[in-house]
């Protein structure tokens, strides 16, 4: 007996795995969270119309406590800036150390209130700086913050995040205008780029495509 092509169809259907739930930025966050201490390598592309090829540092993020984000930059020179009680310390070999408030460097607090909460798994902290939108799959998400902040939102449409269950893949700063974004690939997605030196490579990288 043969089925017609409808009873096929319908039989098909019923057999299929079910559709996989959509992502809520909560979800997200729980997550991507790690307790400090905690550390995740970086690589981390910047794109000028100076420069013929975009940037490229190397180097690893840490949370030595709750309070505190060290961004160490390792190649292609050596820097360690320290965020923490609302001041930056910014060190390099041979200079000494210098210390500032946070309020004189709106993206320095924008990376503590940003990169810092989301490892904090801080919802509350982010909601008051950011705008949160989540789509996608908990396979693969995509989480945008649109800052609140005017003198902020004036210079950064946007900081998108993607990943894969979780793990936190890349982070996106897009600024306003025409500028290109900045891109901070991390955890396995800064160990596929190991060996990538092609901007639109690293580009698909941060979207989520695998490695060539």
């Amino acid at each position: 007996m043969r089925l017609a092509p409808a009873l096929l169809l319908a039989s098909t259907a019923t057999c299929a795995a079910p559709a996989e739930p959509a992502v809520d930025a909560g979800w997200i966050l729980a997550k991507i969270a790690r307790p400090a201490p905690a550390r995740t390598p970086f690589v981390e592309v910047r794109g000028s119309r100076l420069l013929k090829k975009p940037l490229r540092l190397t180097g690893e993020y840490r949370r030595p406590d709750a309070d505190t984000l060290v961004r160490e930059v390792r190649t292609p020179y050596v820097e360690t800036t320290t965020l923490r009680a609302g001041e930056a310390t910014i060190e390099r070999a041979g200079q000494s150390p210098r210390t500032f408030s946070l309020s004189r460097v709106p993206e320095l607090a924008g990376l503590q209130n940003g990169f810092g909460a989301l490892l904090g798994g801080d919802h509350a902290l982010l909601e008051t700086h950011y705008r949160l939108q989540a789509d996608g799959t908990r396979q693969r998400w995509r989480l945008t913050m649109t800052p609140k902040d005017a003198a902020m939102a004036s210079k950064l449409q946007a900081i998108v995040l993607t990943g894969r269950g979780a793990e936190l893949r890349c982070i996106q700063a897009r600024p306003v205008g025409n500028g290109e974004a900045q891109r901070t690939l991390l955890a396995g997605a800064a160990q596929d780029a190991a060996n990538v030196t092609d901007a639109a490579a690293l580009a698909a990288l941060c979207d989520g495509a695998p490695a060539r």
